[in-house]
């Protein structure tokens, strides 16, 4: 059994609404106990009205970092197409101080092609975009240690993607923390898939914190099933224009009552 804690996240995806909406639910979830605040890196809404309200990751999450005090925060994920890993990594670095060592360095290899064609990156191919992310992490790690100021800690890295071949093996070289949006079958599978990149590397994949987004269903129903499998951080997705934080509530309860 893993010995990470049990936590809850949740993921203000930033589509369809007004600032000061998104700026309040931050505030109402963290004061409600949530774990960890995620955006994602998109420019235009994933679903729902395709030219609606959208708002850019890193500048959001600069923000978040002084707005709250306790909350980890981070992208559910930033996309590694988007932004020069050296640039990336003093980004992360400089929300890393701005928060007191509060940010997940979430990343992931890229997929919504029209963010690609509407602002001028090159879409190429899936296999494409995951070597690229290959060679980035380890740029952005050197990076890191070239800084000055430092940051504050070793910045957690979360990869998302449950791919076999490629990012679970880059999760076992680089992650802290790996998030799929698997269901309970397909999480044993895949992380014992990452069980075994790990065993090839010579790590220890209990070091690795295995991240769910948050299964549909009564927590106390659903969740002991995913302990059991691993995962222990699970992720509430929330849109707007309103975001409604009631089902966030009864997973916090959940984690509570344990």
């Amino acid at each position: 059994m893993t010995t990470f804690p049990v936590r809850i996240a949740v993921q203000l995806q930033p589509q369809h609404a007004d600032y000061a909406t998104i700026r309040r639910a931050l505030a109402e979830a963290e004061d409600m106990g949530v774990d960890v605040a995620f955006n994602w890196d998109h420019f235009y809404p994933l679903y729902g009205e395709p030219d609606g309200k959208h708002f850019e990751c890193w500048t959001m999450l600069a923000a978040w970092a002084e707005q709250t005090t306790r909350v980890e925060i981070g992208a559910l994920v930033s996309c590694n197409s988007y932004r020069n890993p050296e640039l990336l990594a003093d980004m992360a670095r400089t929300v890393d101080h701005i928060s007191d060592g509060r940010l997940i360095l979430g990343i992931g290899s890229g997929w919504f092609e029209r963010d690609y064609a509407e602002y001028g990156y090159e879409f190429g191919t899936a296999g494409g975009r995951l070597d690229d992310l290959a060679k980035s992490l380890p740029r952005i790690e050197e990076r890191w240690a070239k800084l000055n100021p430092a940051p504050t800690r070793k910045i957690p890295v979360l990869i998302g993607g449950g791919g076999e071949k490629k990012t679970l093996r880059l999760v076992a070289r680089h992650a802290d923390l790996w998030h799929s949006f698997s269901d309970l079958e397909t999480l044993k599978r895949k992380s014992a898939v990452l069980d075994k990149w790990c065993s090839e590397i010579g790590r220890d994949s209990s070091q690795i914190e295995r991240s769910v987004g948050a299964p549909e269903g009564e927590p106390a129903e659903v969740g002991p099933a995913y302990l059991e499998a691993g995962a222990t951080l699970f992720t509430v997705g929330l849109t707007g224009p309103t975001y409604d934080l009631s089902g966030l509530k009864k997973w916090i309860t959940w984690r509570d009552s344990l």
